[in-house]
């Protein structure tokens, strides 16, 4: 570090000894020369387009999809195979089966204990991650080019031949109960499980939480486990997404090699009636004593992801409650202070998922929190600005290709194509359709998707001082609860 500094020195002496000298001319800024405007910020440029390399599709013999795309700039290869099947697909008695499945993949599998696996995976400087959902299961390989056949062999054992060992499959049942017990200390949690539970109704799959009950927890069993495995994990209910500094040619070559003999078979459908809209606006008040913050959820079902109205929704919401500049936050955060962060959010899946406006704020503003939320949501259907319409569609559009950088960020996008079923042009095409979002698009959805009148309204906090406050807006008739009504009572953790 002193080496560095003293040669930096010298060479500003010298730079400086040759100025004086008259060697180097001094640029000076002539005497009328405009100084730079600072009063606003500089007008942003046109949005980046994204323009990806081709995206090659294919299938298997054996019914297996393969999304593949290159990406030669680093010696990286990201490999995502996506079950589609998740926590809708659990039987009644048993949900959260489809989120133990997933959790127990990479828990052994392919004649090794957990251990093994986990030191032979390290020891090719490569990851497998296993997440699960309410439709999908994702395993996730990242590896370097020069280990990829070993890693293959490895996300094949992940795959087609987990262990279900006992002992690990006691071990996550432990952290689900206990993380079930904490959930009663998190007003969080509490007001994720009632909101779920009040907009879908527990028969519905969006009503339940995906990591079940301590009831189904206590009655999983290997065997439970493992049939589930062998009813939905085959080739054809599979796709595999490769992105990556390798050839479309290698890429089948080692797909057909480890995946190449996996069976196909027959997928059970689940077929699920809509769920009720929400018919008129009712409050539910959980009461968590002593809490210092009170969660508040306010919202009803949205929409799928196959709407024709995905582009529209994601700029509507973004101006209100999508960003940091959007109304919820800049009202409720900067203007009145009642909160860290205020928001809205619709969630796009294959069922239609909720919308959903949500903050968490000073217990004693909860009152004040509800009737500017209620304000703002009425507000969003009369009218939006030109500027809030295109700060939306920038923040939107500009955002996007950033989604395109690594190999794991591209593979996970590749991923809507199989699981929302989308066109490769999907994703060249993004920027252009949201900046072709008009205010009356935007109005449009607005008004047909968001319904102030129709809403669910949790709030879990503290009854004895929030409940007048709360009464008194007259937003609908109020349900009390209590945490044990939400959450049942309290599990028993055994075991170390």
């Amino acid at each position: 570090m002193l080496r560095t500094t003293g040669t930096r020195s010298a060479i500003w002496g010298a730079v400086w000894g040759a100025v004086m000298l008259g060697v180097v001319p001094l640029v000076v800024s002539p005497l009328g020369a405009q100084a730079p405007d600072r009063s606003s910020p500089p007008e942003l440029g046109p949005a980046p387009t994204l323009s990806l390399p081709p995206i090659s599709e294919r299938t298997l013999a054996n019914g297996l999809r393969v999304i593949y795309m290159p990406k030669h700039n680093v010696p990286l290869v990201q490999v995502n195979l996506v079950v589609k099947v998740g926590s809708v697909a659990d039987p009644d008695n048993r949900p959260g089966l489809a989120s133990m499945v997933a959790a127990m993949l990479d828990e052994g599998a392919g004649g090794r204990s957990a251990l093994e696996l986990a030191e032979e995976i390290d020891f090719l400087g490569a990851s497998i991650r296993v997440s699960g959902g309410r439709h999908f299961i994702t395993v996730a390989l990242h590896a370097p080019v020069s280990k990829l056949e070993p890693a293959l062999d490895l996300l094949a054992d992940v795959v087609l031949r987990p262990t279900f060992a006992d002992e690990e499959l006691d071990r996550q049942r432990r952290q689900r109960l206990t993380t079930i017990m904490q959930w009663r200390d998190e007003p969080r949690a509490i007001a994720r499980v009632i909101y779920d539970r009040t907009l879908y109704g527990e028969r519905h799959p969006y009503g339940r939480q995906t990591m079940g009950t301590a009831q189904s927890m206590g009655a999983m069993s290997r065997d439970d486990l493992r049939q589930f495995h062998g009813r939905y994990f085959v080739s054809n209910n599979a796709a595999v997404v490769i992105v990556g500094d390798i050839s479309e040619r290698d890429a089948i070559f080692h797909l057909e090699r480890v995946f190449g003999g996996w069976e196909a078979g027959a997928v059970p459908e689940h077929r699920f009636g809509e769920a009720r809209q929400v018919r008129r606006r009712q409050v539910i008040l959980v009461d968590k004593p002593g809490a210092a913050q009170s969660e508040i959820r306010i919202g009803r079902i949205g929409v799928a992801r196959s709407t024709a109205d995905y582009y529209p929704l994601l700029v509507m919401n973004t101006i209100l409650g999508g960003s940091f500049a959007s109304r919820l936050n800049q009202k409720l955060r900067e203007e009145k202070q009642y909160t860290y962060g205020a928001r809205s959010s619709f969630a796009f899946r294959l069922m239609a998922g909720p919308f959903t406006a949500s903050a968490a704020v000073q217990t004693e503003v909860t009152d004040s929190a509800l009737v500017e939320f209620m304000r703002e949501l009425n507000a969003i259907l009369e009218d939006v600005s030109d500027e809030e319409m295109t700060r939306a569609r920038n923040f939107v559009a500009l955002r996007f290709p950033s989604r395109f950088q690594a190999v794991s960020q591209i593979a996970g996008a590749l991923e809507n194509l199989f699981e929302y079923d989308l066109q490769p042009g999907y994703f060249n095409n993004f920027v252009q359709n949201v900046l072709s979002v008009t205010k009356e698009d935007v109005l449009r959805v607005a008004r047909q998707h968001i319904d102030p009148e129709r809403v669910a309204i949790i709030v879990v906090g503290d009854r004895s001082v929030i409940e007048d406050g709360v009464r008194a807006l007259n937003l609908g008739p109020v349900r009390v609860l209590s945490v044990e009504d939400v959450l049942g009572p309290p599990p028993e953790v055994s075991g170390n």
